[in-house]
């Protein structure tokens, strides 16, 4: 489906970027673009005012937020049908990323209706060039689940990832999610990137280990990590680190699942192939 973004006689979505800390960070067409169109939806309406105070914006506000999202989601896409334009911020950096909106964008584009993004800030970005960890490739993440047993096993499944990953992490749980990471992925190099834009911004360079060393961490954070670094393992046969996982304690299913992450292999198949090695030995 091919979808025009300008045509004036429709409706048309757009999601504006707006700044992560620094309100001068707010660019001209997204102004206008807040000016001109007929609603704003943001996810707390009294952090946006803030800003639409402060360059003028009178536009029409209300709130759409995850609790609010299965019921106004139709209602949403129903006004751009009829014509309206709308806009969908956040409460900092770009709609949708990390933040509810996506439900809006995928019905929108079920329906062959116009959206165009107004970008700009991105924390996750901004932090990613500044870290000093390889920019490509990468992987975003986000907020890992406030819960320890679903964060180590996200934890788990991005363990081999080879290439740097980036997170989102709010102050209260940084020192936990820190611990659970150098269990799972060992002492690897990291960037923690902190109010950004803001006075206080900060980059603490060095190893998880590191970083733990340092008390009081506070602000809006952003986590930058390195990837899967072992690339013995990568090269090796998938079989002998499938034994060699056995070996340091590892129940087989266990190690075939690891060596089906490392390897980029579908276990099932991995498990397969494994029995008929062990069967040829």
């Amino acid at each position: 489906m091919r979808t025009r973004s300008f045509n004036t006689d429709k409706g048309i979505l757009y999601l504006v970027a707006t700044p992560i800390g620094n309100l001068s960070d707010f660019s001209l067409r997204a102004i206008e673009t807040l000016k001109s169109v007929d609603k704003i939806y943001a996810e707390d309406t009294r952090n946006s005012l803030v800003l639409l105070k402060h360059y003028n914006i009178t536009t029409k506000l209300e709130s759409y937020h995850e609790f609010n999202q299965e019921e106004k989601t139709l209602d949403v896409v129903k006004e751009i049908e009829d014509g309206m334009k709308i806009a969908l911020i956040s409460d900092a950096g770009l709609p949708v990323i990390s933040d509810p909106g996506y439900k809006i964008v995928e019905e929108a584009s079920k329906r062959g209706l116009a959206i165009s993004t107004i970008p700009g800030a991105s924390a996750g970005i901004s932090a990613l060039i500044a870290s000093g960890l390889a920019p490509m490739p990468y992987t975003f993440y986000g907020f890992l689940d406030s819960k320890k047993t679903k964060r180590m096993s996200s934890l788990n499944e991005l363990k081999y990832i080879p290439h740097t990953i980036i997170f989102y992490e709010a102050p209260h749980r940084i020192m936990e999610t820190l611990t659970d990471m150098l269990e799972v992925f060992g002492n690897r190099n990291i960037c923690l990137a902190r109010e950004l834009t803001k006075t206080y911004e900060e980059y603490i360079r060095g190893t998880i280990e590191d970083v733990l060393k340092i008390e009081g961490l506070k602000g809006e954070m952003v986590l930058i990590v390195e990837g899967y670094k072992d690339t013995k393992a990568l090269d090796a046969n998938p079989f002998e680190k499938i034994e060699e996982l056995i070996s340091l304690g590892y129940k087989p299913n266990e190690a075939i699942k690891e060596a089906s992450k490392l390897f980029n292999m579908d276990r099932r198949e991995l498990y397969k192939d494994y029995l008929e090695y062990k069967n040829e030995k």
